[in-house]
């Protein structure tokens, strides 16, 4: 089932159960599911990538948010983000743990032949589109640029 139609389904399900939060986080799934699909050159339906790159997308904007309500001390609003990340992390794919995200990362720097920081570049381009949305970007690259210069 596409996301389009998971997302429907689950926002009726959260409207059954009164579910606020729930069916905020959704809608705002929805909303920019909609807004990619209405951009000049999409399709009626968006291929598994792009709704991958949407949905980090979001985590990650929640991520930030959550973050700047928590230095400003402003917890009912971090709250709030937090049930929202935990709602879009749900239709996120598993993410890795730091053990399996280094093994994979020692794995692919061993097989694009990178030596030292110069390499950095061609191992960011293949884990980053290998390790999409199992793996914050910030992470891959701290990781990579720990394993390369040791």
């Amino acid at each position: 089932m596409s996301l389009s139609k998971n997302i429907a389904e689950e926002m009726k399900a959260a409207m059954k159960a009164k579910d606020k939060v729930r069916l905020e986080s959704l809608r705002s799934i929805k909303s920019a599911i909609l807004l990619a699909q209405s951009e000049k050159g999409a399709g009626a339906e968006l291929d598994d990538d792009a709704e991958l790159k949407i949905l980090t997308r979001l985590q990650k904007q929640r991520k930030d948010s959550m973050a700047i309500y928590e230095e400003q001390g402003r917890e009912d609003l971090a709250s709030e983000e937090r049930a929202q990340l935990a709602v879009i992390e749900g239709f996120l794919p598993k993410a890795l743990s730091a053990e399996e995200l280094e093994a994979y990362l020692k794995d692919l720097i061993a097989e694009v032949g990178a030596s030292g920081p110069q390499d950095m570049g061609k191992v960011m381009g293949r884990a980053s589109k290998e390790l999409a949305g199992k793996a914050d970007g910030k992470t891959i690259s701290s990781k990579v640029k720990e394993l390369l210069a040791s």
